[in-house]
């Protein structure tokens, strides 16, 4: 079951793409946090959607705003995704225990072992103030993330 808007956000603490340990809770009283879940790099629908937040990284990464974006890649791959693609956002792993975030989130989908499309915006309090879940197949707007993030 998804986690709920207006639930506090669960806290986590994964791994970057650069092997650093990020928690949800080091932004609490900091920064809005826009927490992006997709189910593989280097596909199709990822790639595209992760590469429009970096072209509107402005809009999701900045002075009061924290993207992060999980997968249940390694971070190794991870990196070369990164690298790839010019993504200069934390890409956060969730390989091991594999999909344990994405299951506090209730996005992990136990038949094809991944994440599918869900994003929260987690204000500065930790609690959901917003989300969208998507199928694999479905693309996410960016568009209701900003409205999103200007609504707090």
């Amino acid at each position: 079951m998804t986690i709920e808007v207006g639930s506090q956000a669960p806290d986590f603490q994964l791994k970057d793409n650069h092997g650093r340990t990020v928690r949800l809770s080091e932004f609490r009283g900091e920064k809005n946090v826009v927490l992006v879940f997709y189910p593989f790099a280097f596909t199709g629908v990822c790639t595209g959607e992760l590469c429009a937040l970096r072209d509107e990284l402005p809009r999701f990464e900045n002075e009061g705003t924290q993207l992060l974006a999980v997968s249940n890649d390694s971070i190794h791959t991870l990196r070369v995704f990164a690298e790839q693609e010019g993504l200069a956002y934390p890409l956060l792993s969730d390989f091991w225990p594999h999909g344990e975030t994405s299951r506090a989130y209730g996005v992990f989908d136990e038949d094809k072992g991944c994440a599918v499309r869900g994003t929260f915006v987690i204000d500065k309090e930790g609690v959901v103030r917003w989300s969208v879940v998507n199928g694999l197949p479905d693309a996410r707007d960016l568009n209701d993330y900003v409205k999103a993030l200007e609504a707090l």
